[in-house]
């Protein structure tokens, strides 16, 4: 790493104007992993889609965002992150055009999975020029932002797909990153300083950027998509593109994932191998010699497990049980977003003050403690103004953590390699929230299914096949077939079991996430004290320091 590509980006006058369109762009991912949540039941109808579909065109973008993050960071490195970040947004605004203007499900889906390529290219250029660009103080500032865009955006979505989809249609869903984006892209164009990797070798890692690209695929698509198309036999054919999982014995998901963790294992043989023999590696595994970013890794992917659990469980409450709209949803959770932009640049202070690594463990006690109250106070009755004190403690925490965790992660990693840890530290993040949310899922779908037969056997006159028919479709449908429940006349027993069970899964599940952030918040403990860091390692890591820069 030249001195000149350490400080120069200091000076530069421009670089929170950069900054503001990183955070745009960034903002962009963010709320379409999110905003089509609420659009689907409309898109369905529109389209003329089955549930199938529907639930492609939500997964593929997960899908594919997290299998690119590692190769796509490396990329950055090589070629240049703002080249990166430019060509992601000029992806994903083209793409955006593309799913609003969709004529049908398959074009959706095609779209969605160019979105996620775009998305993928994003996400790790902004946290390398972060990383590349911002020292000290304004490093944690910095940092502070990008924490807090990523709980505020994520609540925002719901918020944001709801009022569009509702006013104008589902397709604004998508047309609304045109005009963002292209301020984006201006902006970075104007204001964003160019930085990349001063290394002398050229070429491409063909293997290993095949092994992890089809191996996180693999492992992603079976976390997922277990609990839809069945963690061992199949519950459901599986479609895409016109082609059928042929065998009815074993469901594609175990393949899928067996596959996955098997190209993983040879990632990192062929990553190691390639090392040794001085050739050009996609990520370099002597980063985890460096404290901070290996237990940071290991926090992130143990917090993702349950930080984003009610995010993905309590609009399912809110709209099943309590019977609100998708824009009223969102209303309910922004508490949560205003927690989360407020808590992100007060991070940089207490940071100073008291270490990124204990801004941290802060952030996790206080999601924690968040998490825990939403838990208790489920009810069929619950008043939405009772959600607001735990759902800011939950956003403030989690503005706190975010912010502060990516900083330790990155705090010593040299500018060289951004690329390389960014995706690093993003894919884990992304895989423990697939991972948490598979769990969620299935805890919320087997505790719906278990509670709702039970209840539905005391329901007097009611046929055992009808019981059983409605069992099915309420674990379907995650409990959002309430709606359908209510509109029929003398159902008023059945919605009110229903009901129940939804109330009482979802509280299982807000359990089950606080248990995660607990034990994410033990795990910072162990963080190391970054302040001043700044990718300068100290002079016992030397050796660490020139085996990282390549």
């Amino acid at each position: 790493m030249s001195t000149a590509d350490a400080a120069a980006p200091a000076l530069d006058p421009r670089r929170w104007y950069g900054m503001a369109m990183l955070a745009l762009g960034m903002s962009l991912i963010i709320v379409d992993a999110t905003i089509v949540n609420v659009a689907v039941p409309t898109i369905i109808g529109d389209l003329k889609i089955n549930l199938g579909t529907a639930e492609w065109i939500n997964s593929i973008y997960s899908l594919v965002f997290a299998a690119l993050l590692i190769t796509v960071g490396r990329l950055g490195d090589l070629l240049g992150r703002k080249k990166l970040f430019l060509v992601g947004l000029v992806i994903f605004v083209l793409s955006s055009m593309g799913a609003g203007l969709a004529p049908n499900g398959s074009v959706l889906i095609a779209t969605r999975l160019v979105q996620g390529i775009g998305g993928a290219m994003i996400l790790p250029a902004t946290l390398s020029i972060i990383n590349a660009t911002f020292r000290g103080r304004e490093r944690a500032i910095a940092f502070g932002v990008w924490g807090s865009i990523i709980g505020g955006m994520a609540a925002l979505g719901p918020l944001l797909g709801g009022w569009l989809t509702t006013n104008l249609s589902w397709r604004w869903a998508f047309y609304i990153n045109l005009p963002l984006g292209l301020i984006a892209f201006l902006g970075a164009l104007a204001w964003v300083r160019e930085s990349r990797e001063p290394s002398t070798q050229r070429g491409f890692d063909l293997p290993g950027f095949l092994t992890v690209t089809i191996g996180l695929a693999g492992i992603v698509f079976a976390l997922i998509e277990g609990e839809t198309y069945g963690w061992w036999r199949p519950d459901q054919p599986f479609n895409v593109f016109g082609w059928q999982w042929p065998f009815s014995t074993i469901s594609i998901v175990p393949i899928a994932g067996i596959v996955g963790a098997i190209l993983l294992i040879a990632f990192v043989w062929i990553e190691w191998r390639r090392r040794q023999a001085d050739q050009l590696v996609l990520f370099n595994l002597d980063l985890f010699q460096l404290r901070s970013f290996s237990l940071g890794v290991l926090t992130v992917t143990i917090v993702s497990l349950g930080e984003l659990g009610m995010v993905f469980v309590l609009p399912l409450f809110l709209h099943g049980v309590l019977d609100y709209s998708a824009f009223r949803t969102g209303i309910a959770l922004l508490p949560l977003a205003i927690g989360s932009f407020t808590a992100g640049p007060l991070a940089a202070t207490f940071s100073q003050r008291f270490g990124p690594h204990r801004v941290v463990s802060l952030g996790m006690a206080l999601e924690a403690i968040g998490i825990f109250t939403v838990g208790m106070l489920l009810s069929t009755t619950l008043s939405p103004w009772a959600l607001v004190a735990p759902l800011l403690a939950y956003g403030f925490g989690l503005g706190l953590a975010s912010a502060q965790l990516t900083s330790v992660v990155l705090a010593e990693v040299p500018t060289a390699n951004s690329g390389q840890g960014s995706g690093m530290q993003s894919t884990f993040r992304q895989v423990g929230s697939a991972l948490g949310i598979a769990i969620l899922g299935t805890t919320l779908a087997i505790g719906l299914n278990n509670e709702t037969q039970d209840q539905l056997a005391k329901v007097p006159n009611l046929p055992p096949a009808a019981a059983a028919q409605i069992t099915t479709v309420v674990k379907a449908t995650a409990g959002q077939i309430l709606s359908t429940f209510r509109q029929q006349p003398g159902s008023e027993q059945i919605v009110a079991v229903v009901s129940q069970a939804l109330t009482d899964a979802s509280r299982n599940a807000a359990f089950i996430a606080t248990a995660f952030v607990l034990l994410g918040c033990v795990a910072s403990w162990f963080l190391p004290d970054t302040r001043g860091a700044d990718h300068a390692v100290p002079a016992s890591d030397t050796a660490i320091a020139e085996a990282v820069t390549v």
